[in-house]
């Protein structure tokens, strides 16, 4: 059942496409993305913060807190998709 939507009942523009499936390779990949974003952001981070743009007066710049939302959106997504390729790699080694 589809969000309150009997079974027999096809609702117009969607498909059914059962169980998902996600190869071990793509599982791997899912996975080395999100290691990668968790070696690549923080190092860009701590760059940001160094950065003389930065920082004016000792007060943060709109250059800094552009950057510090990108690098948490990606930690966060990065996250997200790394935790999805690690539970789809266990998923495929037990079947």
């Amino acid at each position: 059942m589809r969000r309150g939507v009997p079974e027999d009942v096809v609702v117009a523009g969607t498909v059914d496409t059962g169980d998902v499936r996600i190869t071990r390779g793509m599982a791997l990949f899912l996975l080395a993305f999100g290691v990668w974003s968790w070696l690549l952001w923080p190092t860009f981070l701590r760059n940001i913060l160094g950065d003389e743009q930065s920082w004016s007066d000792g007060a943060p710049t709109a250059f800094l807190w552009v950057h510090v939302v990108i690098a948490v959106v990606s930690l966060v997504l990065g996250t997200v998709i790394g935790v999805y390729g690690l539970r789809a790699y266990r998923a495929s080694r037990r079947s």
